[in-house]
């Protein structure tokens, strides 16, 4: 752990407060009339979800939590847990599916992962940043449509339902945003 200062708080960061491990997701710096600067943050719990909008004041001193990342295949699902093999070493373990969140449906057989520990303890699991997806089904291209017009709904092959521009059709292949589950473009071949 080290100590930093409010101002260099960044969206992403692991902070200890309050006994507890936060991961930054929004930060906004405010300069008000009166009183002096401050940080607002919005923090979630990494162990049970909850969120936390907290004030530190910018020469405030907060603990900034270092988490040893180590890459990972994904082999397969075993109830709730995922089974996975370290890259290095080949040992498997297995880790409780709710750690990736509404991502998991993602995972393919022998993915690369990166897993984030604490004091040997998994806290998050971050997928690819894209992934190439198979559309399985969406309504037809409408001749004169362009693709300024609005993106229509899809459901990919593993039925997750995304919103995809008018010129895609059923059976293209496509890539995502795996964090916002969002379409980025077409697949090139």
């Amino acid at each position: 752990m080290m100590k930093i200062d409010a101002n260099s708080i960044r969206v992403g960061d692991v902070l200890e407060y309050n006994g507890k491990l936060w991961v930054v997701q929004k930060t906004m710096h405010t300069q008000p009339g009166k009183g002096g600067a401050y940080m607002q943050v919005e923090m979630k719990d990494m162990i049970n979800g909850t969120k936390l909008n907290n004030r530190f004041r910018s020469n405030e001193n907060i603990e900034k939590v270092r988490l040893d990342q180590k890459k990972f295949q994904f082999l397969y699902m075993e109830g709730d847990n995922l089974a996975l093999m370290d890259n290095e070493s080949y040992e498997q373990i297995y880790i409780d599916k709710e750690i990736v969140g509404e991502q998991v449906v993602f995972l393919q057989d022998g993915m690369e992962v990166n897993v984030e520990f604490y004091e040997d303890k998994p806290l998050t699991i971050s997928l690819p940043e894209t992934l190439v997806v198979t559309v399985k089904e969406c309504e037809p291209v409408v001749k004169g449509q362009t693709a300024a017009s609005s993106y229509k709904p899809a459901i990919l092959e593993n039925g997750v339902r995304i919103m995809v521009p008018p010129f895609i059709s059923m059976g293209e292949k496509i890539v995502i945003k795996t964090a916002e589950i969002e379409y980025l473009e077409r697949a090139k071949d």
